[in-house]
């Protein structure tokens, strides 16, 4: 069986901008059955809504390019190591996946899988095609079911682990652009950096991690807005830096 668990849009640059988004779909392979009501495969549970769209946008612009994970993030979480019992979730926002009580082969497969061709085709990429700065694209959603009480009242966030150079740059210039900003939220890029860790910290590529609010990022306006702005902040942080473009 041959799947492929990434997308590339546009042509990766020695030099240039990569966005990475690691939950950028909601598909599920058909021989895999997670056993829950498809409906919950349009919510955020699935994917981060809005992302692959706002990466085609931007890679209009042909300094851009991006790698997008393919699959569900309920069929496996590119964003966590592969010790993490969440690469593989058993539940997601108080919903139970079933068709992942899988044992320690099956997991082992679905990893084998998923989980390390696609971040053995980011590494390679990434060592052939080294970006002056990665753009790490997620979204977030507005509440979470199990959380009612946590309002979430940011536009974008902010994350970030120990690589703080061009997310401090990033945060005035996102404010100014009239967005309200969440600096480590609405999570902390030091507890859920794993992809950023992995890739762009520990080979010293700087990068900027942003969470967009979905009740924004899944109209075509607000995916328009994103765009426009996260692609000014990316020339914008480049130039600060002195990176070579």
């Amino acid at each position: 069986m041959t799947d492929t668990p990434f997308e590339i849009l546009g042509t990766p640059r020695k030099g240039g901008f990569l966005i990475i988004g690691d939950h950028a779909s909601n598909r599920v392979p058909e021989d895999i059955d997670l056993g829950i009501n498809p409906a919950f495969l349009r919510e955020h549970i699935a994917w981060d809504i809005g992302v692959a769209e706002v990466a085609r946008l931007i890679t209009k612009d042909a300094r851009f390019a991006a790698y997008l994970g393919s699959y569900s993030r309920l069929v496996v979480d590119l964003n966590r190591n592969v010790d993490d019992a969440a690469a593989i979730p058993a539940q997601s926002d108080g919903v139970v996946i079933p068709g992942n009580n899988l044992g320690q082969s099956g997991k082992e497969k679905r990893l084998e899988r998923f989980h390390k061709p696609y971040h053995d085709q980011l590494a390679a990429l990434l060592s052939d095609d080294r970006p002056a700065l990665i753009l790490s694209l997620h979204s977030f959603t507005p509440f979470l079911e199990s959380k009612p009480q946590e309002a979430r009242p940011w536009e974008v966030g902010v994350l970030y682990n120990e690589q703080e150079a061009a997310s401090k740059l990033a945060i005035p210039f996102l404010q100014d652009a009239g967005y309200c900003v969440g600096d480590q939220l609405p999570y902390s890029g030091k507890l859920l950096n794993a992809t950023m860790n992995r890739h762009a910290e520990a080979h010293d590529i700087p990068y900027i991690g942003i969470e967009m609010r979905q009740d924004l990022s899944s109209s075509p306006d607000g995916q328009a807005r994103y765009a426009r702005i996260l692609a000014e902040m990316c020339h914008f942080v480049s130039e600060q830096l002195g990176l070579s473009l």
